[in-house]
Order: C-alpha cells, then structure tokens, then sequence
C-alpha cells in the first residue's frame, strides 16, 4: 500500500511512542511541580489551555519550552516531564479550538499570531526567565516556523522536526490531494483527541475504496468518510499554490529577519520531509551568513514518528545501533546551549549530520552545507529494446551512455476506470512498503521499468535524485508517479525515493497548462525525498514510471477539468508515450558521494 495511507497509522502510532518516549531517568528521578488549566490570553480575548511542568521548589526564573499541538497537550506528558526533570519550565497548550482551547480551530491559518502571544506571555511568567523555546514534530514543527516568522522578541531558539509546510507536502503534495486528509481533519475535529477513531485503519481503507470503486468525486471524500467539514472543501477549492497556501508560511523577507539558532530534524522515509527541507532550504538561502551558520541539520534513518523517538526497525528495514539517538538528550544539550551558555552538543560536529544506511555503512557522517553531500553526479539514460518496458521481466534499461539516434519509444495505457490497483494490492496497511515489490511487479499494463547494470562496486548514493523524462499524451491532463528501488544480488528490494507529478502543473505548481495533444513535452521530477544509502555491489537500481491509480490519492480521471469534482463519466484512457532517442535523452541523474 502506499506510505500515504500507512502514514495515517504513524500518526497515530507517533503518539502511544510519545506515551513511553521518556528517556530512562535515575531511580530517583527529580521531583516535579505541575499546574494544570492555566489560560493564556490571545489578543482577540481567546485564551489557550496550557500545562505547565517546573522542577519542584524551584527558586528562580528558569527557560521555558513549550509545545503548541492539535493533538491535546496530555499526549505528550512524558516529554515534558523529562525536561522539567532537567532544569526547564515545559509548557503543553492546546491549539486554539482543540482540547480546553477557546476559539475553533483553522489548520495552518492561526498558529502564527497565537504563536507570538504565547512567547510573549510565557516571558512574563514568574518562573520564567525570559528566555523561551519550542519543541515538537509534524504539526507541532510547522507551528515553529510560524511562530518563528512573527520574530517574537523573547523566541530564543527553535527545533522544528518533521515540519509540514502547506503548499509543499500537505495535504497535496505536488498539488495532489491525499485522501488521508480526511482521516486527519476528523482526528483534529472537536475538542477531543479522536486517537481510536483515527487509528482504525480498516474504517479508512473502507472509506478510501468506497470512494474508488464507485469513482465518487474526490470532493465528496469529507462526507463518505461521515465528517463533512467545512476546513476540507475549503482545501480542495484551492488545487494550486495560490496566496491561500503561500499566506501559511514564511516569505523570503521573512525567512531573511530570522537570526535565531535552529535545529531542523527529519528523516529519509519521513513523509513530511519535503516540508522540513524546504523550510531548511529557504532560510538557508535568504538568511544571513550569521543566521545560517546557526541553522543545523540532522537527517536520521527515520519514518515520521521517528524524527523524535528513532527505532532499529522501519518498514522491514533494520538499521545499526548508531541510528538510535537520544533525541530527548540531544535537545536538552541543544536548550542548554541555546538557553544556558551551556557546551555545543558533541553529535553536531558540522552544520549538517545524516545518516548512511546499508550494508558495510550504517554511520554518521558531516558536512558544511547539504549541497556538499552528493555533489558529484552520475547520468543514466533511460533506453529499451524495441519498445519493450512494460514490467520488471521484460524491463528497458539505465545505461551509462545516451542513444546515438532514432529508438522505439516505451508505451503504456492508464485507463482510470480499472480499479484492479486498489483491490487487488491495496487492502492492508503497508507496513513494510519499503521491502514490498507487489506494486512494482503488478503495473497491470500502466507503466515502465527499467534496471541498471549490477554495481561494479559498492556506492554511496546521497542526496535527491533527479528525472528527466520526454513524454507524449492523448489527453489534457494525468498523473505520474516515479519509484526508484535498489535490487539485491539476491532479488530483495528496498524502496529509496519517489516523485509525483500532476502533467498539467509539470511547469509551475502556481499555474496550470494542459498538455498539447501528442506534443513532446518533458517532464522534470525534482521532488524526490533525500535519502542516503550505500548501494552494495553486484545491487542494481530499478526505476519504475507509472500513472498512480491508488486509494490513498485524489484519482484523475484525465479529462483537464477540475480533478476534484470528476467522476466515471470525465474519464478518458490516457496513452503515453515515453522517448529516450537522441532529441529526446530522458534520463536520471543520481548523486554520489566519493
């Protein structure tokens, strides 16, 4: 199945791990000072329900960390614990409208001025002593940013993990609606947590297939599922990056004031990484030399929860011992730093850290910026016998050289209207998607693949790749999707990256242009996730071009109308043509690091 559906699991999995992410603490661990129900005043008269956690008897005014969240300020008890127990004031608030929060609740739409006000009031509190953080993941890391951007004069540091940015990963990553949106708009819906609810992930792939099979408009998801919301439809009204997306996060003047210490975290198979790269990639290139050389990166071997409780085991993919941090201790050394004049932690030995998983690797390893890793470039260009790529047995190939002229090109039919993808591969929760290649064995005629040549020796790929593809369509408008594997001499298969691309936006996210009917047009995939792996010898890499035809996604049907508002009746069988002749050199480009 798809990571997006099994990305709704994670979320839900992210809080029971919170529930017992403490790190081991002494036998007799520091006492602990609680007041619970304390209210924040907002500017508009809303007030912010808020915890607050101090080392008990506590004589003077410490730094505070806070954590704003959707996802009810209690579900992250331990953490702030832990923090209270190491010489911090830790503070959980509800979001507003969510928990005991005043006001409703508007994803993404309040979080900056609430932010702000929070800091501000937090910095006058007794038992602070002026100087405030943040701390959190996914949500809770886009809420940094935003807080972050209204440059609140007593913010002294933030460390955003997992941060989703609208407009960039969620909810429609390359302008491409999840249809887990739903699932997690009802887990924010009222004032409760809905954690049962949310987690049941035999209801969603229910829902998700109900919608598929029956080729119910994409917009009517919200009341399939049965929570009709108002927040939902407003999303889906907006298929393009439009000022609704970009007013949620920082612009460039904005990204350019920021001059406090960050810490950015993610990981490889994290789904909001495209959202926490991007934050990192604008900051680094609007802000100062001095803001960057504060702006640190980790990039771990972590799915989404794991960008703040790493584990061994993700997806059927087991990593070395060293991929396990103590990420509680590395923020409590980064708020002492920050916040106490305290040592540099000692695990950033340079502004970026990341993690190389594979066999005869599994280490960390450091460079001055993220462009450095990965700097030196290798080409593969796509090419086939006779047209012949329509599965992995009969696959095209990346070779080392481009063709020298005129070659067949590689043909597929996406016919929206056949639901085998859904049924026959989609019915579980994905849990090892990583490892699993019925998706990549089963295109059901929608699709080409190509292998490599077996590495002459083992190498180490870090960084984004990136895809070039020249492609011809019948109709105005459809999906693609591209998979890059590494395959084992003993035939196992380990997922590395993917892209999705929605042909109508293939030139710009803020603007659609429908396909000219059987035009050559190339197609650039540059929104594949970072990964670093060291590729062993004798593996060879697998490439697989597909049109996504999924229950985990918004369909389309091909007709170059409103995608969310088509149905049976829109749909138009696509048929593409992929070229890899001498005018036309489709190709991939992966990084290597010597």
């Amino acid at each position: 199945m798809p990571q997006p559906i099994r990305r709704a699991v994670l979320y839900v999995l992210l809080l029971l791990v919170l529930a017992a992410a403490a790190a081991p603490v002494a036998e007799k661990p520091p006492d602990v000072d609680l007041q619970w129900g304390v209210r924040i005043p907002l500017r508009d008269g809303v007030e912010l329900a808020a915890t607050v956690y101090k080392p008990a008897g506590q004589k003077e005014g410490l730094p505070v960390v806070f954590t704003l969240t959707p996802y009810i300020g209690d579900s992250y008890h331990p953490r702030a614990m832990y923090f209270a127990r190491h010489g911090f004031v830790y503070v959980l608030v509800d979001v507003r409208g969510r928990g005991s929060s005043g006001g409703t609740f508007d994803p993404f739409a309040q979080e900056s001025r609430d932010g702000y006000d929070v800091v501000e009031w937090l910095a006058r509190q007794p038992w602070s002593n002026g100087k405030v953080a943040m701390w959190g993941g996914s949500y809770a890391g886009y809420d940094q940013w935003a807080t972050a951007r209204e440059r609140p004069p007593h913010l002294a540091t933030i460390v955003p993990a997992a941060s989703v940015r609208p407009g960039v990963d969620f909810p429609a990553p390359k302008n491409i609606f999840y249809a887990y949106d739903t699932q997690w708009l009802t887990f924010t819906s009222g004032k409760t947590g809905n954690a049962q609810l949310f987690g049941e992930s035999s209801y969603w792939i229910q829902k998700y297939r109900e919608m598929y099979v029956n080729h119910r408009p994409f917009r009517e998801l919200d009341r399939i599922v049965g929570n009709p919301n108002p927040v939902f439809q407003r999303w889906v009204a907006h298929p393009a990056v439009d000022d609704f997306w970009k007013s949620m996060t920082p612009t460039p003047e904005q990204f350019a004031r920021l001059d406090l210490p960050i810490l950015t975290i993610t990981g490889h198979y994290d789904g909001d990484q495209g959202g926490a790269l991007s934050h990192y990639r604008e900051h680094m290139l609007h802000a100062s030399p001095a803001a960057r050389d504060r702006h640190y990166l980790i990039i771990g071997p972590w799915d989404h929860p794991g960008t703040r409780t790493p584990v061994r085991e993700v997806s059927g993919l087991t990593f070395g011992e060293a991929s396990v941090l103590d990420l509680n201790d590395l923020h409590r050394q980064w708020y002492d730093w920050t916040m106490k004049s305290g040592p540099k932690p000692a695990f950033l030995k340079k502004r970026v850290a990341y993690y190389v998983v594979g066999p005869g690797a599994e280490e960390w390893k450091y460079a001055d910026s993220l462009e450095e890793i990965g700097a030196q470039k290798r080409t593969l260009y796509l090419a086939s016998q006779n047209g012949q790529a329509g599965d992995a047995y009969r696959s095209g190939a990346l070779a080392d050289t481009k063709a020298a002229g005129a070659t067949e090109p590689d043909r597929w039919v996406y016919d929206p209207l056949d639901v085998r993808p859904g049924e026959e591969l989609e019915r579980g929760d994905g849990e090892a998607y990583l490892t699993d290649q019925r998706g990549a064995l089963s295109l059901f005629g929608n699709g080409a693949v190509y292998h490599s040549a077996p590495f002459a020796e083992a190498t180490e790929v870090s960084g984004q790749v990136r895809l070039s593809l020249w492609m011809a369509l019948d109709v105005p408008d459809t999906d693609f999707q591209a998979s890059l594997y590494e395959i084992l001499a003993d035939g196992k298969s380990v997922l590395l990256t993917s892209d999705f691309l929605r042909a109508r936006y293939r030139d710009s996210l803020e603007k659609e242009s429908l396909v000219p009917k059987g035009e050559i047009v190339r197609y650039e995939f540059t929104g594949f996730s970072w990964f670093s792996r060291r590729v062993s010898k004798g593996s060879r890499l697998r490439l697989v071009v597909s049109c996504p035809n999924s229950i985990a996604l918004e369909k389309n049907y091909n007709s170059g109308g409103v995608v969310a508002d088509e149905t049976a009746k829109d749909a138009r069988t696509t048929h593409v043509v992929l070229y890899h002749d001498a005018e036309h050199p489709s190709a991939l480009e992966i990084p290597i690091v010597k």
